[in-house]
């Protein structure tokens, strides 16, 4: 791998140190492309969390926009296009949903809104899983990735991620844990990932921060695996 492939998979193992000890419950076909998934979907994060001045992001949006379409045609620039190009998976419905991350930057009314402003990506990006892992597309799998989403945008942002009507941050919080069982739908990788985020919500309304035991994340992702 280049250095600059390896720095975008090494950001996303930061962030989740906790994959070290669930990825063996991956398809070892699916682990580097796993990796490489996650950390694009963690930049999209990072441009929908975005505060402040948020032009370089909408520009790095705009570019991811054109890049996506250009693996269709199985042309990448971007190294961790390296890894997930080659799949023929609904790239340009990823780029078409793009844009819908500017306006869902904005404080939704309440709930529902908050949810209907991220559910064409959510669904973008469930097509997309379902075709680098291998899976059967269904609905529930972009519920899965939408209450992800939400989750890592009101810890990022806290406050400013909680639309008006729910009020504080443990509210909203406590609603998207009400969204999210403890089994999801969706292909493993995304089961796993799922259930890593799943437990740093709960610690968070707990209070603190999560620090599992090796042999807590085993069992959990043991059962997510399951499917």
């Amino acid at each position: 791998m280049s250095s600059a492939l390896d720095s975008f998979l090494d950001k996303w193992r930061d962030r989740w140190p906790e994959w070290t000890f669930v990825e063996r419950f991956v398809d070892p076909a699916h682990r580097e492309r796993a990796v490489a998934w996650f950390a694009l979907l963690q930049e999209f994060d990072d441009m929908l969390n975005a505060s402040g001045d948020t032009t370089p992001s909408d520009a790095k949006l705009a570019w991811w926009g054109e890049e996506l379409r250009s693996w269709d045609g199985q042309r990448s620039r971007h190294p961790l296009g390296r890894v997930l190009e080659p799949v023929r998976a609904p790239w340009a419905q990823l780029a078409e949903a793009l844009p819908g991350l500017i306006d869902a930057r904005e404080r939704a009314a309440d709930a529902a809104q908050a949810r209907a402003g991220l559910a064409a990506y959510a669904a973008a990006v469930a097509a997309v899983e379902a075709v680098v892992f291998n899976d059967q597309p269904a609905k529930a799998a972009a519920d899965v990735v939408l209450t992800q989403t939400l989750a890592q945008r009101v810890q990022d942002l806290g406050g400013a991620a909680v639309p008006r009507a729910v009020g504080e941050d443990a509210q909203w919080q406590q609603q998207l844990l009400a969204a999210w069982p403890s089994r999801v739908a969706g292909p493993r990788p995304r089961r796993l990932y799922a259930s890593l985020a799943r437990a740093r919500l709960q610690a968070l309304l707990k209070g603190g921060e999560y620090h599992p035991s090796p042999a807590l994340l085993l069992w959990r992702s043991w059962w997510a695996a399951r499917g």
